[in-house]
């Protein structure tokens, strides 16, 4: 009587345990986010599910993220200055066509990091007062165009800069803007 009780206390911890290990609601962000457009692409390239197959498609994939995407691959090894490897970790259970959230949840048990990574939230142009942000804010904007602004030193020159360049990269918030 004493033992069935110990076993049903321990499958008792191991289901509590287990369901504590998945992932909540807005964890784990960018790997969920980057990892499912990363499959997507491969089903819609039809790309041979092979774990090398794969792992060369990470690479390649890799080679061209920006921002919260690229430390992600930095934090799995698929930049050429990671110090650690763990493609193999993401590469082999896409090719068995393991869903997204569960490869992401090992992850996070290898490097915690992984799941700790958020996008920035995004800035609505259309609505926005340029002149209440931040410069670091105004500056993060024109990086995500790929501009910059030199000589620019006071913050009404990175709002000029913007305004300059937002007919080319957000024309809908340019034309929906009154004080153009």
């Amino acid at each position: 009587m004493l033992i069935s009780g110990g076993v049903s206390a321990a499958v008792l911890l191991a289901a509590v345990l287990a369901s504590s290990e998945a992932l909540k609601e807005g964890e784990c962000e960018v790997c969920v986010t980057f990892l499912g457009k990363f499959y997507k692409t491969l089903q819609e390239d039809k790309v041979e599910m092979k774990s090398d197959n794969v792992e060369k498609a990470l690479l390649k994939s890799c080679s061209a993220a920006k921002g919260k995407e690229n430390r992600f691959c930095y934090y799995i090894g698929a930049t050429s200055d990671a110090a650690t490897k763990m493609i193999n970790e993401v590469s082999k259970p896409l090719s068995y066509h393991v869903p997204v959230d569960k490869i992401c949840e090992k992850l996070k048990k290898k490097d915690s990091q992984i799941c700790e990574l958020r996008y920035d939230k995004q800035v609505d142009l259309s609505s926005v007062d340029l002149k209440k942000l931040k410069v670091k804010d105004l500056k993060k904007i024109l990086e995500e165009w790929g501009e910059s602004c030199k000589g620019c030193a006071e913050k009404s020159d990175f709002i000029r800069k913007i305004t300059e360049l937002m007919p080319k990269y957000a024309p809908a918030a340019a034309s929906s803007r009154t004080d153009l």
